[in-house]
């Protein structure tokens, strides 16, 4: 697959994940791998970069926090982030209505 189209899948992930509450890096992972049934599990070796490279686009912040005498890095979707995440998911709809069309999975459309 494309590294480009894996790319910018796993920057939308964690947009979304991160529009929600601030979240680290581990229940990130954990997250997606709940909400896709199991289908993505983001490794360290893609999450981590991703989530420099949200920070340094301005994306996403960080802060630190200590919760039970352990810091973790918080990260949350910033409103730059978020009209990022609006674009992704129409182009995302767009995209997959387009290759289901090519599929003949678009069910019940004409």
């Amino acid at each position: 697959m494309e590294s480009k189209l894996i790319t910018g899948a796993v920057d939308m992930l964690i947009l979304e994940v991160t529009s929600h509450e601030p979240t680290y890096g581990y229940a990130i992972t954990q997250e997606v791998l709940s909400r896709s049934a199991g289908r993505f599990e983001l490794k360290e070796g893609s999450l981590y970069p991703a989530l420099h490279r949200l920070e340094r686009q301005k994306l996403i912040k960080a802060t630190w926090s200590e919760v039970e005498g352990r810091k973790r890095k918080y990260y949350q979707i910033t409103a730059a982030g978020a009209k990022i995440l609006a674009a992704k998911r129409k182009e995302w709809q767009e995209f997959s209505q387009g290759i289901n069309g090519v599929l003949g999975l678009n069910f019940g459309m004409a």
